[in-house]
């Protein structure tokens, strides 16, 4: 480098080292004596050591305020790079997307295998930050150069092959949004099926579950299928309704997700192949928008083996979904629909964003995305939301939250 080099447009000034307080005020302290314009800047904080990038305007007398910023560096006893930019810094290109990680655990080659295949897209990361870290590891990436769809589809199969799970989704407004959140019931937001159960009373349990397997892998029709079960459960008492639902487990984190979301205005609704008998009152309990289910026929305090009207089919939840957006004047993009079986297929795919949680292999295949892990909340995630963010709503709100293992 010599004196009669063209003077650069702009600086992009590096520091790092030990987190304290006071580092990126001494260093704008410093900057602001030489009167130049902040173009762009990012922070990060990794296990208390600090990287600062600030891209500034480059003055006429650069090579003082690199000596400046350098002094102060070294006074806070950091690592200091002033590189000389070229232009202005352009915007991101086109093809943007949230690329959302989960792993429990994420290990190094699960990481390398998916910004590999990041690259091999012609991508490019532009941000990496942290949701979670604990019960799973969930990292967003910051992706463009490539449209969504294309991405998404490289990053499914290779997510698979490392035992991973991974979102794609555009970066647009849709995120920052009130949305609907439509949900199945049995096997995503409660653990186990309410068919199975009620059966445990008529001591056919075994024959239902054997029959629920089938047709949630979509190996039978749903509603003749759900009518045959249905049947055994003729002359059940009614009060084995209550028992059942006393005995009721929810997903993990499925309190916190809905608690945390109805937080940022979001509203719920489930839509069930089981029985409104239990479906109105988990909706009651979670503070539910909306709930549809089928209804079991009772006379004279039993069940009669039937059920009352039309069976809540695929395409019955799909219309209860477009009916519920509808009540609450969002569009169909922005539902999210959360699933598990064949028999919510039409569901995820009328949504915005289908989730298969914890789904059978082809309700993984047709949906947006899926989630294997097994907590609820890991959804939040998706949606850029941290589990730190989580537990400081949750600590003011007085909710206490267990310490993670260090």
């Amino acid at each position: 480098m010599t004196d009669f080099e063209e003077p650069p447009k702009t600086l992009l000034i590096t520091l790092t080292g030990k987190d304290r307080p006071g580092v990126t005020s001494a260093v704008f302290s410093t900057l602001a004596t030489a009167g130049v314009e902040v173009v762009d800047i990012e922070q990060i904080v990794l296990r208390r050591r600090l990287v600062l990038g600030v891209l500034v305007s480059a003055p006429r007398d650069w090579k003082k305020l690199r000596e400046a910023v350098q002094k102060v560096g070294a006074d806070l006893g950091m690592q200091v790079e002033v590189d000389r930019g070229v232009g202005d810094n352009k915007s991101r290109r086109d093809g943007r997307s949230h690329v959302t990680v989960i792993g429990a655990p994420l290990r190094a080659r699960a990481m390398a295998a998916m910004t590999g295949c990041i690259a091999d897209a012609g991508a490019n990361i532009d941000r990496i930050e942290r949701m979670a870290r604990y019960p799973v590891t969930a990292i967003e990436l910051h992706v463009s150069g490539v449209e969504t769809e294309k991405l998404r589809a490289r990053l499914v199969k290779e997510a698979a092959r490392q035992g991973i799970d991974v979102a794609v989704q555009p970066a647009n407004l849709l995120r920052r949004g009130m949305r609907l959140i439509v949900m199945d019931v049995d096997s995503t937001l409660v653990q186990g099926e309410v068919i199975e159960m009620l059966a445990a009373h008529a001591g056919c349990e075994p024959e239902v579950a054997r029959v629920t397997e089938q047709a949630m892998r979509g190996e039978l029709d749903f509603e003749s299928s759900l009518r045959s079960r249905v049947a055994l459960l003729e002359g059940i008492p009614a009060e084995a309704l209550d028992r059942v639902y006393e005995g009721i487990v929810f997903a993990p984190g499925a309190r916190t997700m809905i608690r945390t979301l109805r937080r940022l205005g979001y509203r719920f609704a489930m839509v069930s192949g089981g029985f409104s008998q239990i479906t109105d009152r988990i909706a009651k309990d979670l503070g539910f928008d909306f709930a549809h289910a089928n209804e079991l026929e009772i006379v004279d305090g039993k069940l009669t083996g039937r059920i009352v009207g039309d069976v809540v089919d695929r395409a019955g939840k799909a219309e209860a979904l477009r009916r519920f957006a509808a009540s609450v004047g969002v569009s169909e993009a922005s539902v999210i629909a959360i699933g598990d079986g064949a028999n919510d297929l039409d569901m995820l795919n009328a949504a915005g964003l289908g989730i298969a949680y914890n789904a059978k292999p082809m309700v993984q295949e047709a949906a947006d995305t899926a989630v294997n892990v097994p907590y609820l909340d890991a959804i939040m995630y998706l949606l850029g939301i941290s589990r730190e963010e989580v537990e400081a709503a949750d600590a003011e709100a007085g909710i206490i939250t267990p310490a993670p293992p260090v």
